[in-house]
């Protein structure tokens, strides 16, 4: 509890028994189809479909920074679309998407979900990729939110 297990592999196969929940950062945009979101529709077409459904309602839900969807893909694996990132990185950009405050409020949210599933978090180095975190910052948030789940990052291999 409150340790992070690093293993090498694929977020999208998590790698313990018992319930699972899959995080991964979605931006507040809309857009889906680049980076982990890609090898997650591969997988199961529910996450995405899920996350263009909460934006299109947007003005009738909680579609925002710092909101959580949990979609559930198989009987023991859930996908936690968290928003975490304002807009996209384009050559316009002023620095990085990654929203710091929303990521920790995203965790906040995800450690109750889990809990209540008496589930264990997965998830890739959340926020590192297109949304241009870091991971030194991401992950004491995920130490701090997630202090009493057992939580496993994935590298790729």
């Amino acid at each position: 509890m409150g340790r992070i297990r690093y293993l090498k592999g694929d977020a999208t196969s998590p790698q313990a028994k018992g319930p699972k929940v899959i995080a991964h950062i979605c931006n507040d945009r809309g857009g889906w189809g680049k980076g982990f979101v890609e090898a997650v529709s591969k997988r199961w077409p529910e996450p995405e479909a899920a996350y263009r459904s909460w934006h299109r309602e947007r003005a009738r839900n909680d579609f925002g920074l710092g909101a959580v969807q949990i979609v559930q893909v198989k009987p023991d694996i859930w996908v936690a679309n968290m928003i975490g990132q304002h807009g996209t990185r384009t050559s316009r950009s002023a620095g990085p998407p990654i929203r710091y405050e929303a990521v920790r409020e995203c965790l906040h949210r995800l450690a109750a979900e889990a809990a209540a599933l008496g589930a264990s978090v997965h998830m890739p180095r959340i926020g590192c990729g297109l949304a241009g975190g870091r991971w030194s910052r991401i992950e004491s948030l995920v130490t701090a939110e997630l202090a009493d789940l057992d939580v496993t990052v994935y590298d790729q291999d």
